[in-house]
């Protein structure tokens, strides 16, 4: 009596990657402004963010700060752009994951 294979068996559901588009990897910014990070447009429309928003990156520790949202085309989908100050102020460091999140 094998068991056929059921893609919604609760015992293996935590092995599946789960959908999260608001966690992105931490990259060098190019630019030297401390309240700008940068996305690319692909992800800035699939969060829904514009051009000069206001996000809150969440880092490790439980650490927050706001920053505005510019889009870059150089950037990859899966990671934002930062420059020191920011990271510092996460506590991260390059090719960490950081939560983005639109300020109300």
């Amino acid at each position: 009596m094998a068991e056929t294979k059921n893609p919604d068996d609760l015992a293996t559901a935590i092995l599946r990657k789960k959908d999260k588009p608001n966690r992105l990897l931490v990259e060098e910014a190019v630019n030297d402004d401390n309240s700008v990070v940068a996305l690319s447009q692909a992800k800035m429309d699939q969060l829904q963010l514009f051009r000069g928003d206001t996000v809150l990156l969440k880092g490790k520790r439980r650490k927050e700060t706001v920053c505005i949202v510019l889009s870059d085309d150089t950037c990859a989908d899966e990671k934002i752009r930062m420059n020191r100050v920011v990271r510092n102020n996460l506590r991260v460091r390059l090719s960490d994951v950081v939560s983005v999140q639109p300020c109300p």
